[in-house]
C-alpha cells in the first residue's frame, strides 16, 4: 500500500491548497487489527500516539482503544460504542458502522506493525513540512526587525523536537549490554591515564524481618540523597539475578528458586552507570576508580573477570527518561512476556509522569495516578515492584534525622498503597556535615561518634503488611555502594513493635 505524497489540488477560491503527506488505508487497517488482536497495542503504543494520525477521528479511536488496553478491558467496536455515539466526526464516516467496518479484513494482522511505522513516518514528514513552513513564512517576513540568528536557532529546537519523537523506543538493554559498555568505559580511561517465602533480597537480616520479597507487593524504598536508596535497590536487584543463575546452574526446577529476573527501570542513572555500581561491588574496586580510570593492570583483569562472570545476569535496564505509568507497564509486561521477569525496580517513583488528562497541572493527584499504577503492576504480573521515593526537607529540621513516613513526598497515596515501606538512613552522614574545628574540645567525642557510626546503614522497615516495623542494620562500603550484613548487631537498638 502507497502512501499519498505531497500534492496540490484546487481549492474553493480556485486555486492550489497542499495535501499533507498521509495514508487514511493505513491508518484505518491500523485501528481495524489493533481491534480484532489487542495484544498488537503493545508493539505499537510505545512509539505511536493519537496525535501521529491525519484523521483526527482515527487518533480519537486510536486513544480510545489505549484506555481500554490500559485497563485491561476489550477494545472492540462493541466496547468502543458507547464512547463515539455523540462523536460528530465519526458520523460523517458513516457513523458506529464505520467501526465494525474496520474490523472487517484480517489481512491487516500481518502488516499491523507495518501501517504503524508507516503512519509515523508520514507524521514526522508532515512535522517537517510544518517547520519548514514557518521557517519560509518567518524568513520572508520583514515588517519586524529582522534577527536571522534567533530564527536560525528557532528552527533547530523545532527539527531537534520532530528528531526526538521516537526516542523513548528500544531502550531496553540485558545486563551484558550494559557491562560490555561500563568495561569500555572503565578500559578508555585506563588507557588514558534465612528464612525467605519470596525473593531474596541477598540480605539475611533483612529476609528474616520480611520474609524476602513477596509476588504482588508494592515495596516503597525512600531516604534522602546521599543515604544509598539506589545502591540498596541495585543490590538487591543483583543479589536475586545472581541467585536465579546459581540455582538454575544447580538444577533446580523452574519456579522454585529464591531468586528473579530483573526489570530495573532507572529513569535517573543510565544503564552504563547502572553496571558500573554492580561491577565496582563485584570486583572490590571503587565506582569512582573505575570511571576515573584510577586502576592497575591487576585491577583492570579483576574488572574484566567480574564482568565475563556477569555475562548471563538475567538483569535487564531500561534507562528510558520520562516514561509515562501506562508506557512502564506496557514495557514491563512486555518483558515478562519475553524474559520471565519477577521483580520490577522503578528508579524512581518521581521521575514517572502520569497520563495527564487530568489537565489541572495537580502534582499530589499525578503521583496518585503512578503509584496506584505501580501497586496495580504489582498485582497484574504477581510479582514484587520495588519503587525508589524521595522523601520531603522536614528530615532535616529535625534533631532526629531517621525518616518517618510523614516525610514521603505527596505522602497520602504512597503510604497507602505500599504493602512495605522502607527508609534508609546513614547517621554517618550526619554525623560528618557537623564535624569540630580541629582545636575544638568536643572533636574527641565526635570522632568517638564517628568511629561508632562508620560504615553502619539502617533499613528502616516503617511499614509492612506482613509483619512487624523495626530497624535492620547493615554495613555499608561507600567506595564500593556495597550493602551487606553486620557481623555484629549486639547492644544495637532495632526499635520497632
Amino acid at each position: 500500500m502507497n502512501a499519498e505524497t505531497i500534492r496540490l489540488i484546487p481549492s474553493e477560491d480556485g486555486g492550489l491548497q497542499t495535501v499533507l503527506p498521509h495514508n487514511i488505508e493505513a491508518e484505518a487497517a491500523l485501528l481495524g487489527a489493533l481491534m480484532i488482536d489487542n495484544r498488537l497495542v503493545e508493539d505499537v503504543q510505545l512509539k505511536l500516539k493519537p496525535e501521529h494520525f491525519f484523521e483526527s477521528v482515527h487518533g480519537r479511536v486510536y486513544e480510545a482503544i489505549l484506555r481500554l488496553a490500559d485497563r485491561n478491558m476489550v477494545a472492540n467496536p462493541v466496547t468502543l460504542k458507547p464512547m463515539f455515539e455523540a462523536d460528530e466526526g465519526l458520523k460523517q464516516l458513516g457513523g458506529l458502522g464505520y467501526l465494525a467496518m474496520l474490523t472487517g479484513s484480517g489481512a491487516a494482522l500481518i502488516g499491523a506493525r507495518d501501517f504503524a511505522q508507516q503512519i509515523y513516518d508520514l507524521a514526522l514528514l508532515r512535522a517537517l513540512i510544518g517547520v519548514g513552513r514557518t521557517m519560509v513564512e518567518q524568513a520572508m517576513d520583514t515588517s519586524e526587525d529582522v534577527d536571522p540568528k534567533s530564527q536560525i536557532e528557532q528552527a533547530e529546537v523545532e527539527l531537534y523536537k520532530v528528531a526526538e519523537q521516537g526516542g523513548e523506543s528500544g531502550s531496553v538493554k540485558s545486563f551484558v549490554q550494559a557491562a560490555t559498555e561500563a568495561v569500555k568505559q572503565a578500559e578508555r580511561a585506563f588507557n588514558s591515564g534465612g528464612h525467605v517465602s519470596g525473593i531474596t533480597t541477598g540480605l539475611d537480616s533483612m529476609n528474616a524481618k520480611m520474609g524476602g520479597l513477596h509476588r504482588s507487593d508494592l515495596i516503597i524504598l525512600a531516604g534522602r540523597p546521599g543515604m544509598g536508596k539506589t545502591s540498596l535497590a541495585t543490590n538487591i536487584a543483583f543479589n536475586a539475578a545472581q541467585r536465579l543463575i546459581r540455582d538454575r546452574e544447580d538444577g533446580m526446577e523452574e519456579g522454585k528458586s529464591l531468586g528473579a529476573a530483573v526489570a530495573f527501570f532507572s529513569l535517573e542513572m543510565s544503564a552504563d552507570q547502572l553496571a558500573t555500581r554492580i561491577l565496582a561491588e563485584q570486583s572490590g574496586i571503587s565506582s569512582e576508580n573505575l570511571r576515573m580510570g584510577k586502576i592497575n593492570k591487576s585491577e583492570f583483569r579483576r574488572l574484566a573477570q567480574a564482568a565475563a562472570e556477569l555475562e548471563q545476569l538475567p538483569l535487564f535496564i531500561d534507562d528510558t527518561p520520562g516514561l509515562t505509568i501506562a508506557a512502564l507497564r506496557t514495557r514491563a509486561r512486555r518483558l515478562k512476556r519475553q524474559h520471565k521477569i519477577d521483580l520490577v525496580v522503578v528508579d524512581y517513583l518521581q521521575l514517572l509522569q502520569g497520563s495527564g488528562r487530568g489537565g489541572d497541572g495537580n502534582r499530589v493527584q499525578e503521583i496518585s495516578e503512578i503509584s496506584r499504577g505501580l501497586k496495580q503492576l504489582a498485582k497484574e504480573l504477581h510479582v514484587p515492584v520495588i519503587a525508589l521515593s524521595q522523601l520531603s526537607r522536614a528530615v532535616e529540621q529535625r534533631e532526629d534525622k531517621r525518616p518517618q513516613l510523614s516525610d514521603l513526598r505527596e505522602s497520602g497515596s504512597i503510604e497507602q498503597d505500599a504493602d512495605i515501606v522502607l527508609f534508609v538512613y546513614r547517621g554517618e552522614y550526619y554525623i560528618a556535615a557537623r564535624r569540630p574545628d580541629d582545636n575544638d574540645p568536643k572533636l574527641a567525642e565526635w570522632q568517638a561518634e564517628m568511629e561508632r557510626a562508620y560504615g553502619i546503614a539502617e533499613v528502616i522497615v516503617a511499614k509492612q503488611r506482613h509483619g512487624s516495623t523495626g530497624r535492620v542494620p547493615l554495613k555499608f562500603e561507600a567506595m564500593i555502594t556495597k550493602f551487606s550484613d553486620l557481623a555484629d548487631i549486639s547492644g544495637y537498638d532495632l526499635g520497632g513493635e
